[in-house]
């Protein structure tokens, strides 16, 4: 793990599901000089202040979309959590610009201001849907991803690394069907809404995530997309878990939705190592500072080639959880 304490981190989208919950994390195991928390909600800052009131917290008000706002707040920043982003598919299906003014010109933003601030490493957050994208968001996801990779082609001098980490579905995250569902239990619905038997999705709890993302602020050398080895859940064996004795009624797929995600596509198999716990999907392009070395990371971990062909599919992923175990990650999630 990255030794953090003494540093300066900011995290943009800071009081989301993620960030409050990396806020707690980084608190628990670091003594940070400064947290930075850079978001636009001034309610939820205010909120998040009561509970997280270090000598190091900082709170800014800003949007990602604000690039002058964000040199400000990221002057002696060494480590960037890129958590910002709209998330919503509907909602970026009907609203397109806007999407892409957050997704894909906020992360050009937060690119700048971290090789301007000098900032050591930057760890932009993904999704699945980046993927092979079917929707808007998984669009502007994938070419956030683009940016940040070629981002280390343009640092000069500057010592700026840019990595990213992606991964799947988020249990009781914004956006996840399980507060969806349980909504629906409260309301006494008598059937369980199933876009289709056949769905499945990966399943990670936040607690993982975070571990996930701070891990690789050892392990980056830059221009690498970490994807952690995950299991898999089907949508009618999470309805059993959260409602056995309720039938369950087809409801058909929703607008840009997938029957399974994928985290590595085979399209990408060409690039992708596998290591112990976790893949890294290498760049397409080369760097002007030279080779670097993605088999064997900073943690002294090796990985190895896939095979060609080779995707990572909630599908046809080996490890799936059972409904008790589905039960025990809704739990610790606190669902």
């Amino acid at each position: 793990m990255e030794d953090l304490n003494g540093k300066s981190l900011m995290i943009t989208g800071g009081t989301g599901s993620f960030g409050r919950r990396c806020t707690a994390a980084i608190l628990e195991q670091f003594k940070p000089e400064r947290l930075v928390i850079f978001s636009r909600d001034e309610l939820k800052q205010f909120e998040m202040s009561e509970r997280f009131s270090d000598d190091c917290m900082r709170y800014f008000i800003g949007d990602v979309r604000d690039g002058e706002r964000l040199n400000q707040a990221m002057q002696g920043v060494e480590y960037v959590i890129h958590a910002a982003a709209l998330k919503q598919v509907p909602a970026a299906e009907y609203n397109p610009t806007e999407c892409i003014r957050t997704n894909i010109l906020g992360a050009e933003n937060v690119i700048k201001a971290s090789i301007a601030a000098n900032v050591k490493k930057v760890i932009a957050l993904s999704t699945d849907k980046a993927a092979n994208p079917i929707n808007l968001y998984g669009a502007t996801k994938l070419a956030a991803d683009k940016l940040f990779v070629a981002a280390n082609n343009i640092v000069g001098s500057v010592q700026t690394r840019f990595s990213v980490v992606r991964y799947g579905n988020v249990v009781g995250s914004r956006g996840s069907v399980v507060p969806v569902f349980h909504e629906l239990l409260k309301k006494g619905v008598k059937e369980m809404p199933i876009t289709h038997n056949e769905m499945t999705r990966f399943w990670i709890t936040l607690p993982q995530g975070i571990e996930f993302v701070l891990k690789n602020f050892a392990r980056m050398s830059g221009g690498e997309i970490f994807v952690p080895k995950i299991p898999s859940i089907r949508i009618t064996d999470l309805a059993k878990a959260m409602a056995p004795d309720l039938p369950h009624k087809i409801i058909g797929i929703r607008p840009g939705e997938k029957l399974h995600e994928v985290m590595c596509p085979e399209d990408d198999s060409h690039l992708t190592l596998e290591f112990a716990d976790h893949f890294v999907i290498q760049p397409t392009i080369r760097f002007d500072a030279g080779e670097r070395d993605f088999i064997n990371n900073h943690l002294g971990e090796s990985g190895k080639p896939v095979q060609m062909g080779f995707s990572y599919s909630s599908g046809t992923n080996p490890h799936f959880l059972t409904i008790d175990e589905i039960r025990d990650y809704n739990r610790m999630a606190g669902e």
